[in-house]
């Protein structure tokens, strides 16, 4: 069939306009805020003299705009009155372009396949006013010979001068509400969620269970790896190539996947400088052999070596017997009144069932509890005191040093260190709290506190009975969600950096099983706390140089630098032998800090033998169909069967076990231990057939269990065991998971295991 003529160009026009949309579309898609530095645009500290329409938001400071101010003085010079009626808000208006939010794309910067521009792209109507009235100035504003080539060619200059893209040249870029509406504020992707960015900043290690700093004013960052190993990382992501710490012959722990015991955490004393003291929390055997606990350990830095922990100078604080391979707990921090927070988990299994109301509601028990001590003084034969404000001190049958009682799991505890300015919200104390079969939760602690598990878990009744008692007395999560969204809570930080201001105040945290990474905000108005889902960077969002868009989707932990920043740890195979974990900076693509305002002083690190230098493997993801390289081995790495001897005493070693164990070598770790001798090789022992994981879910040993020790038992435990609760799932054991890129709620939930 033929149409007539007419008709024909009825048809066109519908599919002229979808073409026109289409290609607005891909505008907005390709466009994003960014300065001549490639990074995200500020507010600037003060006001702007010259480009006075980018004071509030843009990417020039004070000192860039009084530059531009001289420079505009300058091309003045050369015209009288005349000229400077006809081209002064010409020449401002082009010399402040690259003070614009958009000034990367109006000089064709985001584009490498092209030279910046000297001049910024312009509006073609614009284009001709200014040259026709002030094209004789060209030679006074640029140096580019081709430009000045065209001066007398009015048609051929705009041409080159014109951008295409009809909503970002000047001057339409700044009238267009898509474009300026939300400048500054987090972008938000196509369901809400906020749009962020990452940096990577390590790779190549083995669960790094914790990250922290020293506080000393060296800016270093120390990685704890789950079998025991801790490297110190200086500020420009190089490391020694020494361990800071090397603890694996007493760590108990084993390749399986899932398996929560080993290395867990350090803390470095509030007095470091001075003391050189640090703190560890690692899972090991007694003497006997026969039992599992957790140990709280001191140690002193070399005084010879400020990169070095000698093993040697242990000191053990406290030791706690765990009923079970799981539920460890495995968090240290120091407050600001001192004193060492401990945070246990409640011993383990399903459902905390030992004795007539668990281990986290007996307050004679140290398991499901915050405990509180102080480091620096002994009484009542113990290695450490009890603070005389310590909330149950007084209470017949409690133990004195616990703070809180009534968790489960706490997997990722951090103090709040407030507000830059104003200090609002410093001291708080936030922890995730691993749940059951149903919810998980985040907890703001405070001294006396019941947070009522096995009562509850999040705001339900878990226990009926003990729900109901009228002495309960619980304090509620701020935030708790169902395991649609994950399985396994890993506490984060609020905010506090100085790079990306509108994170300020924010609450961000992830979950393990599922890799949703979340921020609570608060409202204190209503006292309620509000979440809002992190998604990565959509189109353009993260084209920024060094920027990424994806991660591992086992998010072990978080993590603060001295400055503030914030980060992630995450894994592709959550192994302690397993080279495939990586951490990554959180970084705000919509704005950053003014130039000069986050510069910090760095005191001087004396590094004793070679320095590894860091690189990055992970790329940025722009297509909607992400390519990645291969992934890593599906499987943990095999060690030859262990034999144990038996347990000898150095001379001088006054009362100390030291655990002597014959291995084969761990598996090469990758990038990260290059060309160093083997490490000092752990304790591995396979979790408990029929272990339970970090939920109290049982897992399926025969998957993973290693030939010839799939049957091996655990050593004996004095307490009885239980039977798990009717209804417990098991939990399948996580499968390696390339590097994703989470976009919206549903892309997310998409991912989670609950629809694998």
């Amino acid at each position: 069939m033929s149409l007539a003529p007419n008709n024909r160009r009825l048809l066109r026009w519908p599919l002229l306009l979808v073409a026109v949309a289409l290609v607005r579309l891909r505008s907005r898609v390709t466009g994003h805020p960014q300065c001549l530095d490639y990074r995200p645009p500020f507010q600037p500290s003060s006001p702007l003299h010259l480009c006075t329409e980018y004071s509030s938001f843009g990417c020039c400071d004070a000192e860039r705009d009084l530059q531009i101010y001289r420079r505009f003085w300058e091309v003045m010079g050369h015209m009288d009155g005349g000229g400077y009626r006809l081209c002064a808000s010409f020449i401002k208006n082009l010399l402040c372009q690259e003070c614009s939010p958009y000034a990367a794309h109006l000089f064709d910067a985001e584009d490498l396949s092209t030279p910046v521009r000297t001049l910024p792209g312009l509006c073609p109507d614009y284009c001709r006013s200014f040259y026709y009235q002030c094209g004789s100035t060209l030679s006074l504003l640029t140096d580019d010979k081709e430009v000045r080539r065209l001066e007398t060619d009015g048609e051929r200059l705009c041409k080159r001068l014109v951008l295409e893209d009809e909503d970002y040249c000047y001057p339409a870029v700044l009238e267009s509400p898509d474009l300026n509406a939300e400048l500054g504020v987090v972008q938000a992707g196509e369901d809400g969620c906020m749009q962020l960015c990452l940096e990577e900043v390590a790779n190549g290690l083995r669960n790094p269970v914790a990250m922290v700093h020293a506080g000393d004013g060296t800016h270093r960052r120390f990685v704890a790896e789950q079998l025991g190993l801790v490297w110190m990382l200086l500020p420009n992501g190089t490391r020694a190539e020494r361990p800071f710490l090397n603890v694996s012959k007493e760590v108990l722990t084993s390749p399986w996947i899932g398996d929560e015991r080993g290395f867990l955490c350090l803390a470095f004393h509030p007095n470091y400088r001075k003391n050189g003291k640090i703190y560890t929390y690692y899972s090991v055997l007694s003497k006997d052999r026969k039992r599992e606990l957790v140990r709280i350990s001191e140690f002193r830095v070399s005084p010879d070596n400020m990169n070095y922990v000698d093993p040697k100078t242990e000191r053990y604080i406290l030791e706690i017997e765990e009923p079970a391979a799981n539920h460890n707990g495995g968090q240290l921090l120091f407050g600001e009144d001192g004193f060492l927070y401990i945070f246990t988990g409640d011993g383990g299994r399903a459902g905390d069932p030992f004795g007539l109301f668990g281990n986290a509601q007996n307050k004679s028990a140290l398991l499901g509890k915050v405990l509180r001590i102080d480091v620096d003084g002994a009484d009542a034969g113990r290695p450490y005191r009890v603070p005389r404000d310590n909330p149950f001190v007084r209470e017949r049958g409690a133990r004195a040093e616990v703070f809180a009682y009534g968790v489960r799991n706490m997997w990722r505890c951090s103090f709040d260190r407030g507000d830059r300015l104003t200090g609002a919200g410093r001291g708080r104390l936030f922890c995730g709290d691993v749940g059951q079969n149903k919810f998980e939760e985040v907890d703001i602690i405070v001294k006396g506190g019941n947070y009522g598990w096995r009562a509850k878990e999040g705001f339900e009744c878990y226990d009926r009975q003990l729900c109901h008692n009228h002495t309960l007395d619980d304090i509620l999560p701020i935030y708790a969600y169902n395991h649609s969204l994950g399985k396994s809570v890993t506490g984060g930080y609020v905010y506090r950096g100085c790079h990306s201001p509108n994170l300020n105040g924010l609450y961000i945290f992830g979950d393990f099983m599922s890799g949703r990474l979340m921020a609570l905000k608060e409202d204190p108005r209503l006292g309620r706390w509000e979440k809002k889902d992190v998604c990565m960077g959509q189109g353009q969002t993260c084209v920024f140089p060094g920027i990424i868009n994806n991660y591992y989707q086992y998010i072990i932990s978080f993590a603060e630098d001295e400055a503030g920043e914030l980060y992630f740890l995450s894994s592709g195979l959550a192994s302690a032998l397993s080279p495939t974990s990586t951490i990554y900076r959180i970084i705000d693509p919509s704005r950053r800090a003014p130039p000069k305002k986050c510069q910090v002083t760095v005191a001087p690190v004396k590094v004793k033998g070679r320095l590894v230098d860091f690189k990055p493997k992970q790329r940025l993801i722009i297509s909607k169909t992400t390519t990645t390289p291969p992934p890593p081995p599906t499987k943990p790495p095999q060690l030859a069967p262990t034999r144990r001897p038996k347990p000898t005493r150095p001379s001088g070693s006054k009362g100390k076990t030291f655990t002597t164990t014959t291995t084969s070598r761990l598996a090469a770790p990758g990038s990260l231990h290059p060309s160093r001798r083997p490490a000092g090789q752990p304790t591995l022992r396979p979790p408990t057939a029929g272990a339970i994981s970090r939920h109290g879910q049982q897992k399926n040993q025969s998957r993973t269990g290693k030939p010839g020790q799939a049957g091996r038992k655990r050593p004996w435990v004095s307490r009885p065991s239980r039977p798990l609760r009717p209804g417990t799932r098991r939990r399948p054991t996580p499968n390696m998971r390339r590097p994703h890129v989470p976009r919206t709620n549903k892309q997310m939930a998409e991912s989670s295991p609950e629809s694998r």
